[in-house]
């Protein structure tokens, strides 16, 4: 009885080769610009506290001069909304840009494959050290590597929870071995997160696990710059002499050296046609125009294309695909802009008394009852004042002429607003301005709905 067939293919190990070229040099440029960014933004000070800083606790989010509230929400959503139409706009005219050079698990890959070759060599000497059996000298180099990398996996955890705790304080409590449950947990779990996708799944992440790499089919056109391999011009492929004519043998330029397979970080053969797994880092073009340059042939073998030049047709880079997604950028980046500079460090919520429409004063007077919250969105104490006014002039009966509201609290206070009852009768709009004592550019204003009797 023949064994059953498996329906999956037994994960194998890829091996890239390092590889030296222009798009080399840009993705080296890219991981270090990256992760310079990431492992010293929480290092830097503004104003005697830290520049970046997410305050859970406190409900306030840092970001060099600017402090956020969680009624600022709006604004995180709005940078989300700009980030997925910034990959829209960005595959649309360049393919996967982002997965290539700028995703995380492309950037900390890369890091822990530059420790990989540091512990054990170059492609070569790690098949062959995966190969041989256990010695002391294999222990060693695999168990140097292993060191680095839980080392840098640990160092990214603490200063992933470094955004979120002040670090200084974060590296004290860690060098004292006393940092918190919590702290504790999230160093680990992203530390262990880090190992475990950059050390050893790799590319599996993005084969099976990134949705991306399922839709970019849908972002994509023949206008769209990919990597692309000419099969006009390299096929049919086979080794030759160097300096040979190719064309004389029946040959295309493709020699079939395999080392665009060898280089590729996902393990495809970018000659068989874009795939998902191609990430478009451009290693393949890299080392094909090097091999190119040794047999005596043009540049562009592979390289970024598009499809309709690959087909002799003219490529339209300004489409309208393209433009949409630019204006529709552009207008939101600018919006983002202005909305945050022009928000108001102070709030103002206004809620009706339900109990009673209104009531009516021995005096001739209509009061309304209102719930006046007062949100101090400024880094120090301040003292408010209320104001109010409409079609004839109103009164405030409260308890108190001004009102002290800690930064970052929400103040809430009765109020009773009063104006003569049948001037105007019936109901109208106010308008309730709250204002700083000490700085009158601070102040919020909102519309309530007055209520009176008619006649």
């Amino acid at each position: 009885m023949d064994a059953p067939a498996s329906l999956y293919e037994a994960h194998r190990k890829v091996y890239p080769r390092e590889i030296t070229g222009r798009f080399a040099r840009l993705r080296t440029l890219s991981v270090w610009v990256l992760l310079g960014i990431f492992y010293l933004l929480p290092w830097l000070g503004w104003s005697g506290r830290q520049a970046v800083l997410f305050d859970l606790p406190a409900r306030k989010f840092f970001i060099a001069g600017l402090v956020f509230w969680p009624q600022d929400f709006i604004f995180l959503t709005w940078l989300l909304i700009i980030a997925a139409l910034s990959l829209f706009f960005f595959t649309a005219v360049a393919g996967r840009l982002w997965c290539g050079y700028a995703c995380p698990q492309t950037v900390w890959t890369e890091t822990f494959l530059w420790m990989e070759r540091f512990a054990e060599g170059d492609r070569a000497a790690r098949l062959k050290l995966d190969r041989a059996p256990w010695t002391a000298r294999k222990l060693g180099k695999k168990g140097l590597k292993q060191l680095l990398w839980i080392a840098f996996s640990l160092w990214t955890g603490f200063t992933f929870v470094g955004f979120f705790t002040p670090i200084r304080t974060l590296a004290h409590e860690v060098l004292a071995l006393s940092p918190g449950p919590w702290e504790t947990f999230w160093i680990f779990f992203y530390g262990f997160a880090t190992y475990g996708n950059a050390g050893h799944l790799r590319e599996q992440v993005c084969k099976y696990m990134c949705p991306y790499a399922r839709f970019q089919s849908a972002m994509l056109d023949k206008d769209s710059l990919v990597i692309t391999y000419d099969r006009v011009r390299g096929e049919p492929r086979g080794s030759r002499r160097r300096g040979s004519d190719a064309r004389a043998l029946g040959l295309g330029d493709c020699i079939d050296c395999r080392m665009c397979v060898q280089v590729c970080p996902t393990g495809i053969d970018i000659r068989k046609g874009l795939q998902i797994e191609c990430i478009a880092c451009a290693a393949c073009i890299d080392v094909c125009d090097d091999v190119m340059d040794k047999v005596g042939s043009p540049r562009g073998l592979i390289r970024y294309t598009t499809q309709h030049a690959v087909d002799g047709e003219p490529t339209h880079l300004a489409r309208p695909r393209v433009l949409v997604y630019a204006a529709l950028l552009g207008a939101l980046v600018v919006g983002w802009v202005v909305a945050v500079s022009l928000r108001s460090p102070v709030s103002l919520d206004v809620l009706r008394d339900r109990n009673s429409l209104f009531r009516l004063t021995d005096d001739g007077h209509v009061d309304n009852v209102y719930t006046v919250r007062i949100l101090n969105k400024t880094e120090h104490e301040r003292r408010f004042v209320l104001e109010a006014e409409g079609s004839t002039p109103l009164s405030l009966v409260a308890g108190a002429s001004e009102y002290v509201v800690p930064s970052g609290a929400v103040f809430s206070v009765p109020l009773r607003v009063r104006r003569a009852a049948y001037e105007p009768p019936g109901a109208e709009t106010i308008r309730l301005t709250v204002r700083a004592v000490d700085e009158a550019g601070i102040h919020a204003t909102t519309k309530a709905r007055f209520l009176a009797p008619t006649r």
